[in-house]
């Protein structure tokens, strides 16, 4: 069964094209005008083996807040709907990933309850010219919200003792240990035979 979705998403703001396949090989083709989140959402194809194109044209001359979240949105509701009924999935994700001095945990639940948890230092303002560090907890927020799931990143550590945080390298290992549990999340567990991983029946 093809695990696939399409979403565009139109706003007075943004005009968002999100596609997505679960099982593919990690193919990403980038659009959204910011460069470093262009960067996390290719993480994001790569070590969760999804097959992704997103494009995005928003009000960039504002601010990167709209094309970011909207497009965040797009890819939670994309991620939802490619999950279809949830037959067969293994359910919980997780994973704990270094990035040379920066450890981070995330934790993933496709529960079909929207809640995230984000814990990260304090970093500097911005990556590159138009990425606000202050996003990144709006981005987990906005797709978790989007696709229904259950999520917790953690920054475990983020710097050498007694030196300041490499936002980049910070939150480039957020997105990479997201991906990560989303990828075991999803994968079909062939001792479900099939079935619903909930005592509830429905997810």
């Amino acid at each position: 069964m093809s695990r696939t979705a399409r979403i565009e998403r139109v706003t007075n703001e943004t005009k968002v094209l999100v596609e997505i396949d679960l099982d593919g090989t990690g193919k990403a083709d980038l659009q959204t005008g910011v460069g470093f989140y262009d960067h996390m959402l290719n993480q994001l194809a790569k070590h969760g083996g999804f097959d992704l194109t997103v494009r995005c044209e928003g009000d960039l001359e504002i601010d990167a807040h709209h094309t970011m979240e909207d497009t965040a949105i797009a890819l939670g509701t994309a991620f939802d709907r490619a999950l279809g009924d949830k037959a067969g999935i293994r359910r919980y994700g997780s994973a704990t990933i270094p990035m040379d001095e920066v450890l981070v945990r995330a934790a993933v639940d496709l529960s079909g309850r929207p809640y995230v948890v984000h814990d990260e230092p304090a970093l500097a303002p911005y990556i590159g010219p138009v990425y606000p560090t202050s996003m990144t907890r709006h981005i987990f927020e906005s797709f978790g919200h989007a696709a229904r799931v259950t999520l917790h990143v953690s920054v475990l550590r983020a710097a050498r003792e007694g030196g300041h945080p490499d936002a980049h390298h910070v939150v480039e290992t957020q997105f990479k240990a997201f991906s990560r549990a989303l990828r075991e999340a999803v994968e079909i567990d062939p001792r479900n035979a099939g079935a619903l991983p909930s005592t509830k029946g429905v997810l």
